[in-house]
């Protein structure tokens, strides 16, 4: 099982530079960001698929939802549930 930090105080996201976030949304143990190019970057605690990698995989790391990428779907909003992430694209 992945250990995944939870940090009880404000951090400063560790994203690739030339990303622009234009929202974030978290749930109860995992974050979600937008991009302004509409992409959709996920990480936490992944046991339910919320991450939405096609997996239950959990990560420190922030990800690029591939699956997104690949249907040429540009998101517009995300918000996080406890166990969940809904997006509008």
């Amino acid at each position: 099982a992945a250990f995944i930090s939870i940090q009880a105080f404000p951090a400063l996201l560790d994203l690739p530079q030339e990303l622009e976030v234009s929202a974030v949304s978290c749930g109860s143990r995992h974050t979600a960001v937008v991009t302004r190019g509409g992409e959709l970057y996920t990480w936490g605690w992944g046991k339910y698929g919320q991450l939405g990698h096609g997996n239950n995989i959990s990560s420190d790391q922030a990800r690029r939802v591939e699956h997104l990428v690949a249907q040429g779907l540009r998101v517009e909003e995300v918000v996080c549930g406890p166990w969940t992430t809904y997006i509008r694209v």
